[in-house]
């Protein structure tokens, strides 16, 4: 599966070009899908690969930067890379994900990065009612452009935390996606799921059983975690017969 952010490239300057391309190839969630020197050839690349963003310089001869983003905002996020610092009330007043002043440090790439893949989450991201029923669903954003895959609440048994990605345990498959533990904690109903680790929440529900250390769900072993366990007991009290 994958959630790589594809990006494009345009800048006059070649060893401009060069140097992100380079950055790219460090990170392993951003693809470098294409790349030129003059703006008027990016609106052809951005049609072809309908690349999630485009690194955008803006001194460039027949068309400038900000000139081609007026034209493919709508389109494309921006980051516009640029020499020159008095173009950036400019470029934040096109709605630019980041401003990049030259020399580009990596790290400042690594942080612009990360920016689109917030706004991606944000924007791929299905806001769950608080009150849903068992028996309702919502949508993930999965591999690929535009995929996403219905989740029945009353399926899921657990969900897990894997660096970026939470992957959702349900009763016939394993559903990653790109979001946070802390997204699903804060909109699944509160009634139905609970969370007994800093990597996992558990529908309590499907807990078979459990003891001061792991809880058991459809036969799998999860940890409990030293800062959940009161609740968690707590919780489990509401239950006992």
């Amino acid at each position: 599966m994958s959630n790589t952010i594809t990006c494009i490239i345009v800048d006059d300057e070649p060893p401009a070009i060069r140097l992100l391309k380079k950055y790219t190839e460090q990170l392993q969630d951003i693809e470098c899908v294409g790349s030129c020197t003059r703006a008027v050839e990016a609106l052809a690349l951005i049609e072809q690969y309908k690349p999630d963003v485009v690194f955008l310089d803006i001194q460039m001869p027949d068309l400038t930067g900000i000139q081609l983003s007026a034209i493919i905002k709508d389109k494309v996020k921006i980051v516009f890379t640029t020499a020159y610092p008095q173009f950036a009330v400019e470029g934040f007043e096109m709605n630019a994900v980041d401003y990049l002043l030259k020399p580009i440090p990596f790290n400042r790439f690594i942080a612009a990065v990360e920016k689109i893949r917030k706004q991606n989450t944000e924007r791929t991201a299905v806001k769950l009612p608080v009150d849903m029923a068992t028996d309702e669903y919502f949508f993930v954003k999965t591999d690929g452009k535009n995929r996403y895959q219905r989740i029945e609440i009353k399926d899921i048994n657990y969900i897990e935390s894997i660096k970026n990605y939470v992957v959702l345990h349900t009763s016939s498959e394993q559903v990653v996606t790109y979001n946070t533990l802390k997204y699903f904690e804060e909109n699944l109903p509160n009634k139905l799921f609970i969370k007994i680790h800093k990597s996992f929440i558990a529908a309590i529900g499907k807990i078979e059983k459990t003891d001061n250390n792991e809880v058991w769900i459809s036969g799998k072993c999860l940890p409990l975690g030293d800062t959940y366990r009161n609740d968690f007991f707590i919780r489990i009290e509401h239950f006992k017969i």
